[in-house]
């Protein structure tokens, strides 16, 4: 089966990959965003595809829908990928693409700028007779770093009209593509009591700290390591001075949980104990700010998976899967239903931070498998 048309060139591939690293486009930097989809729009075009933009509140960068079967209700393969990185205004002045030997460096390299290039060069490399069998739809959305709140709904919607979903996140260094992940929550906790002199008065009062403190205990008790329920108070605050009761705290709760069912008890959980509060006259308040849930594969991906096992071993790729602790906007779309793995893109580390890493021998080969594991699914 023929599927390139023509030798990959690193140094092309570089030189397209530089202009999505060296500017700022963190989520909360629409404007950064909205670059990379003018830059990832002109490519698309540039190869027949029909882009539509779609801009679903002025606080976020812009999403693209991107197919080469405009009108279809049902397509193939949904291809995803996000446009906006973690990192703040002026980063990319600081740290622009940079090579050293086999390895590229810089912000969002790869998380995920070369995944959602590898996503086009795969597509517009590929033997133009498979493609013609192939109904495709790409996805690259603006807001994936704080949990998608304004995409989440537009991709589940889009994943529903696919037969599968494939997301070019990075492949782990060691070359491993994702079959599940960890759902996640992040929820503020705010704690209010009633002020009064610590002193003269300290009866009086009613602490807000102290109701914390037997929050953060209650939480901590709640951690199975067994099944992979998971909970971290990672931001508190409270307090005005002192020699003051305070009257206000807050803590900031991460939860990971493999099983949806054990996030739904945790949230009860929660909500118990704002209802039933460990100081008489205390109100506490849960709000839980995120929700993600968790990506596990059915029968339905397992086929998937099989289809992309006999695809690497036809290209002499080796791989594993992984159960990831960290999400994507795959766990959304499975969590629809949708058979989705994770994981197409190159391989690369260290993300979020300075030093996120892209292999640079790892491209060609994982655009390749991209491309193998949609002739496969054309047939």
């Amino acid at each position: 089966m023929t599927v390139v048309k023509s030798p990959f060139s690193l140094d092309n591939y570089l030189a397209d990959l530089a202009p999505l690293i060296n500017l700022d486009c963190g989520t909360r930097t629409p404007a950064g965003v909205a670059k990379v989809a003018d830059i990832m729009t002109e490519k698309y075009e540039a190869i027949g595809w029909q882009v539509t933009r779609h801009q679903f509140a002025a606080e976020c960068g812009p999403c693209l829908e991107i197919t080469n079967a405009p009108g279809a209700d049902h397509y193939d393969v949904m291809l995803c990928g996000h446009m906006d990185t973690v990192f703040p205004e002026g980063t990319a002045a600081k740290r622009p693409l940079k090579i050293e030997g086999n390895q590229a460096f810089g912000p969002g390299v790869s998380d995920m700028k070369s995944g959602l290039l590898s996503i086009w060069y795969a597509l517009k490399e590929m033997d133009p007779a498979l493609l013609a069998k192939l109904k495709v739809l790409v996805c690259y959305n603006c807001d994936e770093e704080i949990g998608s709140p304004w995409s989440k709904d537009w991709l589940v919607e889009k994943a529903k009209q696919s037969g599968c979903v494939l997301v070019a996140e990075a492949a782990r260094p060691n070359g491993d593509l994702i079959s599940a992940r960890k759902g996640n929550a992040k929820y503020r906790i705010t704690f209010h009591g009633k002020a009064s002199h610590a002193g003269s008065a300290l009866t009086e009062g009613i602490s807000a700290i102290t109701e914390l403190a037997h929050w953060v205990l209650a939480i901590n008790e709640q951690v199975n390591m067994t099944t992979g329920t998971t909970m971290n108070v990672g931001v508190v605050q409270g307090g005005t001075g002192v020699n003051v009761v305070p009257d206000f705290a807050e803590a900031i709760v991460d939860l990971r949980f493999w099983s949806n069912e054990e996030a739904a008890a945790v949230h009860d959980r929660l909500t118990f104990m704002a209802n039933n509060p460990f100081l008489a006259g205390c109100r506490v308040e849960v709000d839980r700010q995120t929700f993600k849930p968790a990506m596990r594969p059915s029968g339905d991906t397992e086929a998937v998976m099989a289809l992309v096992e006999a695809a690497a071993k036809e290209e002499g790729i080796p791989f594993n899967w992984l159960e990831a602790g960290g999400g994507s906007d795959a766990n959304f779309t499975a969590a629809a239903g949708v058979p989705s793995l994770d994981g197409f893109g190159p391989m690369g580390g260290g993300f979020h931070s300075e030093a996120e890493f892209l292999l640079l021998e790892s491209i060609e080969p994982r655009i390749r498998l991209l491309q193998r594991v949609l002739g496969k699914l054309a047939k």
